[in-house]
């Protein structure tokens, strides 16, 4: 009666360190940059709408900052 050898799972996860202060995959960099979208979103709506700034304005803002944070972060 021989053992036979435990399989590992052929999975690499392919981490870095980029200026975030934590080690991050790809998954991890888009839904941080889902969350600063959301939450500039809101921070726009709440108090730089009512001075007359079209939303399209943060949404522009939230993509520039989620390609940083995926791309570089």
């Amino acid at each position: 009666m021989t053992q036979e050898p435990i399989l590992e799972a052929p999975v690499v996860h392919k981490t870095r360190k980029g200026f975030l202060p934590i080690e991050t995959n790809t998954f991890d960099r888009y839904f941080i940059s889902v969350i600063i979208f959301v939450a500039v979103n809101l921070f726009f709506m709440r108090f730089i709408e009512p001075m007359g700034v079209p939303l399209w304005i943060a949404s522009v803002i939230c993509v520039a900052i989620g390609y940083g944070v995926v791309r570089n972060g």
